[in-house]
C-alpha cells in the first residue's frame, strides 16, 4: 500500500466496506486528511490506530504500553530550544530535520516531541499541518516562542539588501533551507507575494539543515544571504533585515507532557537563567511560552 491511501485503498487494507470508512471519517474516529477535496489516509497513522485498538493479553498489553518513544525532539532547529535541552538536564536530544519531518517522526512514534513553525497558506501559524499529520492522535501543541525571521547577511550588508525580492539579483548566492522546513515554507510564501519562486534564486549546491548551518554559510562567505531567525544572525555577529514574525511550537502526545523529560524542560523555561539567555539571544518573545495552542479531543 502507498504511504497515503485513498478511501478505497484503506478499506481494502482494513478489510472493511468503503461505506464504513466514510462513517469513521464523519465521526472523526480514523486518522485522515483532506487534500483538494479528496480524503487521504497516512498508512503509518492507520497502523498505529489499529495497534491502539488491538486487544491483547495483560502481559503483552503491559509491554506495549511501556514501549515509550525515545527522548528525542525532532523537527525544526531552534537555537534557544537547542540550548535549553542541554542546560535543563532533561535528557532530551535534538534531531533537527525540518518542521514537517518532525511531525512525520512524531506520528510514527520515533520521537517524543517535534518543534514546528510551518505557516499556513495565509501566513498564519495555526495547527493545520499538525492536525493533518497527527489526525486521530492525542496531540498537544504548546507555544515555545515568537521569533523574528528575516535576511541574514554579512556585516555591513555589502549588497544593500532590503527585501526578499532583492534575493533574485543576478549573481547573488542564496543559502536555502531544506524542503519541508518552516523557514523554506515561509521563504516560498514571501517570494510568491513578490512574484518570485525559489527557482529564481541563485541557490547553493547544498541546503542548510539548521539555523546555525545557514548563518555559518554566510559567515564563511559561501553565501551572500539566507532566511533565518534574528537570534542566529546575532549569535554569529551578522547583519539582519527583519521580514516576518513567526510562532515556534512544541508538539507531543498528551501522555508525554506528564513525563519527566518534558516537565524538566518546561520547568527550566521558568527559571531566571532561561530568561537571561533569552535576552542574550535577542529576537525572541517568550511571553506566551507554555500556552496550549491545540489539544486534540
Amino acid at each position: 500500500m502507498p504511504e497515503l491511501m485513498t478511501t478505497r485503498e484503506v478499506a481494502d487494507y482494513l478489510r472493511i466496506k468503503e461505506r464504513k470508512i466514510y462513517d469513521l471519517v464523519r465521526n472523526g474516529d480514523i486518522p485522515c486528511t483532506r487534500v483538494t477535496g479528496k480524503w487521504l489516509f497516512p498508512k503509518t497513522l492507520i497502523d498505529r490506530w489499529v495497534r491502539r485498538r488491538t486487544e491483547m493479553p495483560d502481559g503483552l498489553a503491559d509491554e506495549a504500553v511501556s514501549a515509550a518513544p525515545p527522548p528525542i525532539v525532532a523537527g525544526s532547529h531552534d537555537p534557544l530550544l537547542d540550548w535549553a535541552l542541554r542546560e535543563s538536564h532533561s535528557d532530551l536530544a535534538l534531531h533537527p530535520g525540518g518542521s514537517l519531518d518532525g511531525l512525520r517522526r512524531l506520528a510514527a512514534g520515533a520521537v517524543i516531541a517535534a518543534g514546528t513553525h510551518a505557516p499556513d497558506e495565509d501566513g498564519k501559524y495555526g495547527a493545520k499541518y499538525i492536525i493533518g499529520a497527527l489526525a486521530g492522535q492525542p496531540a498537544v501543541v504548546l507555544e515555545w516562542a515568537w521569533r523574528c525571521q528575516g535576511l541574514v547577511v554579512a556585516p555591513g550588508n555589502p549588497h544593500g539588501l532590503k527585501s526578499v525580492a532583492d534575493l533574485a539579483r543576478p549573481g547573488l548566492r542564496v543559502a536555502l533551507r531544506q524542503e519541508g522546513s518552516g523557514s523554506r515554507l515561509l521563504l516560498e510564501q514571501l517570494l510568491a507575494r513578490a512574484g518570485l519562486a525559489a527557482g529564481d534564486l541563485g541557490g547553493l549546491d547544498q541546503v542548510a539543515h539548521s539555523e546555525t548551518d545557514l548563518a555559518l554559510a554566510v559567515l564563511a562567505g559561501k553565501a551572500d544571504a539566507g532566511l533565518a531567525i534574528e537570534a542566529s544572525a546575532r549569535e554569529h555577529r551578522l547583519d539582519f533585515i527583519p521580514l516576518a514574525r513567526e510562532r515556534y511550537d512544541l508538539v507531543f502526545m498528551r501522555r508525554a507532557y506528564f513525563e519527566p523529560p518534558i516537565q524538566a524542560l518546561l520547568g527550566f523555561a521558568k527559571t531566571r537563567r532561561f530568561t537571561e539567555r533569552v535576552r542574550e539571544f535577542g529576537g525572541y518573545d517568550v511571553g506566551g511560552l507554555g500556552n496550549v495552542i491545540f489539544n486534540a479531543p
